[in-house]
């Protein structure tokens, strides 16, 4: 680096500092990437972190989700329509009571899905980990729908 840029970074480094502190909690909730509240991994291989609401009752939630390499959710439904959309990773999806994992569609980070209310579908991670931001209305329970 030059003088210049080494001269102009310090001179802003204070002014990013008092935009932070500038926030007022009253007004805007931030938080961080370090600051999510993340779950522990659960049995079926994946985290979530609630950040709004709760899935679990009626009302509006959002939920990130990450998905552990090699594991993937089996058929289910939840009761109405959920909005995702992919943060990171590709995620893997299919549809349907029958569990086929070479059959899923891969949705790269950016993309955007609708799962539509008592729809089967599974869903997951292949060789790499991937997260979600899910919104939708509560409960946002799932119920198990395969055919073996």
């Amino acid at each position: 680096m030059n003088r210049r840029t080494l001269l102009l970074a310090a001179a802003l480094a204070p002014l990013s500092r008092r935009a932070l502190a500038a926030v007022d909690p009253a007004i805007i909730k931030l938080q961080l990437p370090g600051q999510i509240p993340w779950g522990p991994v659960t049995a079926a291989g994946n985290q979530q972190a609630v950040l709004v609401g709760d899935p679990g009752q009626e009302g509006f939630y959002a939920v990130m989700v990450r998905w552990l390499p090699g594991h993937m959710s089996r058929p289910h439904f939840h009761q109405h329509d959920r909005f995702i959309t992919v943060l990171k990773g590709t995620w893997w999806m299919g549809s349907g009571p029958r569990f086929d994992p070479e059959s899923t569609v891969p949705v790269p980070s950016g993309g955007f899905v609708t799962h539509y209310g008592r729809g089967i579908h599974y869903d997951g991670a292949k060789v790499e980990p991937c997260e979600l931001l899910i919104v939708g209305q509560g409960p946002g329970t799932s119920t198990p729908a395969e055919i073996r």
